[in-house]
C-alpha cells in the first residue's frame, strides 16, 4: 500500500486553510456586498455572518477530520458515511470541473494582472503564462510536501502582510470629514423598506461572501501527510477560518475608511481604487498584492485536491495508476499530473467553459451539505470511535451549517434550475463512470 510522507505541521496546515480561502475574493466581492446592502454596519454584519457560517463548517469538519485522519478529506467522510459511490461522485466532480476549473480560472486571472508588468502581453502570451503557472506549481508540489509547505507558508504570509498593509493604510489615511462611517444609524441608507426585503438583500450579498470564504476545507485533504493528524487537522481548520474572518472584517473596514460607500459599490477593483486614493501607484501595488494572493492559491489547489484522486485510486474506484507515490519525493505524482493536464485543457477551452464552473458549483454545495450531515450519521453508527475533537455545541453548530448549506442548494434549484440540472447531468455521468472503474479494478 503506497504511503504519503507525514511532514505537515500545525502552522503549515493552518496556512493552507488560510491560503485556500484568501484568493481574489476579498479584492473583488466587497463592491457586490455594498450594492446589495449600502450601509457600513450591515455590510460588515454580512461578512461576520459569512465567517460564522464558515466557522460552523470548520467546527463540524474538525470532528470529522479527527475521526478520519486520512488523505482525501471530504471524500473520506462522504465515503465512510454513505458508501463508495457517493464518495466517488464527489471526487469525480472535483476532478472534472470544480478544482480544475478553479485552477484554470485563477491562472487566467493571474495572467491578466501580470499585464501591469509585462509589456505587449498578447492573448497568446497570456494563455502561455497561465499554462506555465499551472505546470510549474504542479511540478514544484511534486518535489515534496516540505517544499510545498515552505511555499504555502511564504505566500500565505505574504497575503496576510499585504492585506495588513491595506488595513494600516486605511487607519493612517482615514479622513473623517471625507468618509463618514455609520455602523448603526440606517436613517440615510438606501436600504429595502421591509424586513423581508432587507433579509433577501443580505442573502444575495452573502453569496459573494461565502465564495470568498471557500477553501478552508482544503486542509482536510492533506491529513495523510500531517503530523499528529487527529489533533492537527481540526485545529488548523478552526484557526484558519478564525484568522480569515478577522482579516476580512479589518480589510473591509479599511476599504470603508478610504472610500465612500458609493465609490466602493461602483468599483470593479476595490483594493486598487482604495490605494489609488493614496498614491498614483495604487493600481500597480494592488496588482502585485492580488497576483501574490492568486499565485499562492493556485499553489495550494495544485497540492491539495490530488490527494482525493489518490485516495479514490487506493480505494480501487478510480484509475489504479493514480495511487502511485513517487519513490523519492513521496507525493502522488500521477494524480497531480492528471489534474494539471485537465486544468490546462479547460484553460485552452476557456470560452466554452466560462459558464460550466458556475453550473457545477451547485454540486460542490450539495456534497459539502452531505459531508456536514455525516457527523450525525457517525454519532449514531460509531458512538465509540475515538474523537480527539468533538464539535462545539453539538448538535446545534453542525445543524446550522447543514441547514444553511441545504438552503443554498434549494435556492440554486429554484433560482438557477438550468445550472443546477446541468450539474446533476455531470453527476449522472459519474454514476456510469463509477461502475466502469469498478469493473476495471475487479478484472
Amino acid at each position: 500500500m503506497p504511503k504519503l510522507d507525514k511532514k505537515l505541521t500545525l502552522y503549515g496546515l493552518t496556512m493552507i486553510a488560510v491560503g485556500g480561502c484568501i484568493g481574489s475574493g476579498i479584492f473583488a466581492t466587497p463592491n457586490g456586498v455594498i450594492q446589495q446592502v449600502p450601509h457600513h454596519g450591515l455590510a460588515l454584519l454580512v461578512w461576520a455572518i459569512g465567517g460564522l457560517i464558515a466557522l460552523t463548517g470548520a467546527l463540524t469538519f474538525a470532528e470529522l477530520g479527527g475521526m478520519f485522519p486520512k488523505a482525501g478529506g471530504v471524500y473520506v467522510y462522504i465515503k465512510e458515511a454513505y458508501g463508495k459511490l457517493p464518495g466517488f461522485l464527489y471526487g469525480w466532480v472535483i476532478l472534472l470541473v470544480i478544482n480544475t476549473g478553479a485552477l484554470a480560472a485563477l491562472s487566467v486571472v493571474f495572467a491578466d494582472y501580470m499585464q501591469f508588468f509585462i509589456p505587449d502581453m498578447t492573448e497568446e502570451r497570456k494563455t502561455l503564462l497561465a499554462i506555465l503557472t499551472i505546470a510549474s506549481l504542479t511540478l514544484m508540489n511534486m518535489i515534496g510536501v516540505n517544499i510545498s509547505q515552505f511555499f504555502t507558508n511564504l505566500f500565505s504570509g505574504l497575503k496576510l502582510a499585504a492585506i495588513a498593509g491595506i488595513i494600516i493604510a486605511g487607519v493612517i489615511f482615514y479622513r473623517p470629514g471625507e468618509v463618514d462611517i455609520q455602523l448603526f444609524d440606517t436613517a440615510n441608507a438606501a436600504l429595502p423598506d421591509t424586513a423581508s426585503g432587507l433579509m433577501s438583500a443580505m442573502l444575495v450579498a452573502l453569496i459573494g461572501v461565502l465564495w470568498s470564504f471557500g477553501g478552508w476545507h482544503h486542509a482536510s485533504y492533506l491529513a495523510g501527510e500531517t503530523k499528529d493528524a487527529q489533533r492537527t487537522v481540526p485545529r488548523a481548520m478552526i484557526l484558519g477560518v478564525t484568522i480569515v474572518t478577522v482579516v476580512y472584517l479589518l480589510a473591509n473596514i479599511a476599504y470603508m475608511m478610504l472610500m465612500p460607500l458609493p465609490q466602493i459599490a461602483a468599483s470593479q477593483a476595490v483594493a486598487g481604487d482604495a490605494l489609488q486614493r493614496i498614491t498614483p501607484l495604487g493600481g500597480k501595488i494592488a496588482a502585485v498584492i492580488i497576483a501574490i494572493s492568486i499565485f499562492g492559491t493556485i499553489g495550494i489547489y495544485t497540492m491539495s485536491a490530488p490527494r482525493i484522486y489518490f485516495a479514490m485510486a487506493r480505494d480501487e474506484v478510480f484509475f489504479p495508476a493514480l495511487a502511485k507515490v513517487h519513490k523519492k519525493y513521496q507525493t502522488p505524482v500521477n494524480a497531480m499530473t492528471v489534474q494539471a493536464v485537465w486544468a490546462i485543457i479547460l484553460l485552452l477551452l476557456w470560452q466554452t467553459f466560462g459558464n460550466l464552473i458556475t453550473y457545477v458549483t451547485f454540486m460542490d454545495i450539495v456534497f459539502m451539505t452531505l459531508a456536514g450531515f455525516s457527523i450525525f450519521i457517525f454519532r449514531r453508527k460509531m458512538p465509540d470511535r475515538e474523537r480527539p475533537y468533538r464539535a462545539f455545541l453539538y448538535p446545534i453548530v453542525p445543524a446550522i451549517f447543514v441547514f444553511i448549506s441545504a438552503a443554498f442548494v434549494l435556492s440554486t434549484l429554484i433560482e438557477k434550475p438550468v445550472q443546477a440540472w446541468f450539474g446533476i447531468g455531470v453527476l449522472l455521468l459519474g454514476v456510469g463512470a463509477y461502475f466502469v472503474f469498478k469493473k476495471m479494478n475487479e478484472s
